[in-house]
């Protein structure tokens, strides 16, 4: 039976998993779903069409699942999906996507720091860090075990690559591919994360083909379309480099250079 503070207001429709703590002056709004173990600390708002995961922990002041920015927003019921096992620091807002029935996604085991925001309609990957203030504009997407900086800006419509880092007070506006470094105002590629890839267990033959990748692309500056040919003719098949190859292939916005 999940336990609910006097000093709370959550609506009777919400539908709240056992062992939920709900503390003093938190907002749960109808139609709201929290998964088992999940703790709200206190002055926590959720509303609308969310979904919070079991084991979950969403610090003082966070709102989640508040109705998108974006001005195009017509109405419906737009929500948010958080996976199980994410923290969500104080001040945290995460928006509803903006169109009926689409949702904004964080999944799971993120860590989401101080006044970080995710805007309307992005999809955050599993064991995502996003440190204080870091800002990710609509329809962003960040893919598993990325790390954004603190004060950092990501553009809409940016993809932030797998095992990716930024560092903080960056300005994001294209794509930062898988297992990169990047880092400044405007943001260049420094290298590829070495000691993240290393954290993961990546073996070091992969760390190395890598690298070498990285030499193709920013040292000798090829193309893309001219990297993933000479990547295929030069290094050996590895699923990092197949996922490498598909970022780079399906770029919208171009990758960071």
């Amino acid at each position: 039976m999940a336990t609910i503070h006097a000093l709370a207001v959550v609506d009777p429709s919400a539908r709240l998993a056992e062992d939920v703590v709900v503390g003093p002056f938190c907002v749960v709004g109808a139609g709201v779903e929290i998964g088992a173990g999940t703790v709200l600390k206190s002055h926590v708002n959720v509303e609308g069409r969310t979904q919070i995961g079991a084991g979950c922990t969403v610090w003082p002041f966070a709102s989640i699942g508040t109705q998108t920015q974006d001005l195009k927003f017509a109405g419906g019921s737009p929500g948010v999906r958080i996976g199980d096992g994410t923290t969500l620091r104080e001040y945290v807002t995460v928006n509803a996507a903006t169109a009926d029935g689409v949702d904004t996604v964080v999944g799971r085991k993120c860590h989401i720091m101080a006044y970080a925001h995710v805007a309307h309609d992005c999809v955050v990957g599993d064991e995502v860090i996003m440190a204080n203030a870091a800002t990710l504009a609509g329809h962003v997407i960040v893919e598993n075990q990325a790390i954004i900086g603190g004060l950092t800006g990501v553009h809409q419509f940016v993809r932030v690559g797998r095992l990716s880092i930024t560092g903080g007070c960056a300005k994001v506006v294209q794509d930062v591919p898988p297992f990169m470094m990047a880092d400044g105002n405007p943001l260049a590629i420094r290298g590829i994360n070495k000691i993240g890839l290393e954290r993961r267990g990546v073996p070091p033959e992969t760390v190395r083909a890598l690298k070498e990748v990285y030499r193709m692309i920013y040292r000798r500056k090829l193309g893309v379309k001219d990297a993933v040919q000479e990547m295929k003719a030069a290094l050996p098949e590895l699923p990092e480099l197949t996922h490498l190859e598909s970022f780079l292939l399906t770029s919208e916005r171009g990758i960071s250079r």
